[in-house]
């Protein structure tokens, strides 16, 4: 029996300056962390702060219960640096809130080291977006991944996504870098 872990997991990450790149991340086992608004708030607000911190734009995102997806373009072609920021710091900052509050997730989010995760290890999904129309297919599918889901009718209507700005109500939690 082959042991290694499947070839999705084996594929080495492709940094390239100019791409856009596609990427999702999942919650800690899949749980549905980001049901609190509260949560999804805090995530948008690190998602801004790291646009500030780190050069990239960003071409969509939502926040989904147990998943986030990002189109995001970085200055030099590396997402490695602003993902880790982002990641790490909002993991920080709401395992320490429930910390303070002895939440009863934390029983849920430990690891077999006795460590407490927010985010999923080796979770993620990662891809150059290749042209044009592939672009115009991710930024639909984040857009609609809530609709999908039955959290909303209109992709519009979820409030932790970029589906607002492309549809002009720029009041969103989050500036985007539309793709025009």
């Amino acid at each position: 029996m082959d042991s290694r872990p499947p070839r999705h997991k084996r594929l080495r990450r492709v940094e390239s300056a100019g791409s856009a790149r596609f990427v999702t991340f999942s919650t800690f086992r899949r749980l549905p962390l980001f049901q609190n608004d509260a949560i999804k708030d805090a995530f948008a607000g690190h998602l801004a702060r790291a646009r500030e911190r780190h050069p990239f734009r960003l071409l969509a995102w939502v926040v989904m219960p147990e998943h986030v997806h990002l189109i995001l373009l970085p200055a030099d072609g590396r997402v490695s640096t602003p993902l880790a920021g982002l990641k790490r710091g909002f993991a920080r900052e709401v395992i320490g809130r429930w910390r303070a509050l002895n939440a009863p997730v934390l029983a849920r989010i430990t690891d077999s080291r006795s460590r407490h995760r927010f985010w999923q290890r080796g979770g993620g999904y990662d891809r150059n977006v290749r042209d044009e129309d592939e672009l115009r297919e991710k930024i639909a599918y984040i857009h609609h991944n809530p609709v999908e889901r039955g959290l909303v009718e209109r992709p519009a209507d979820w409030a932790w996504s970029s589906a607002r700005w492309y549809g002009g109500d720029l009041s969103g939690p989050v500036e985007i870098d539309p793709w025009s």
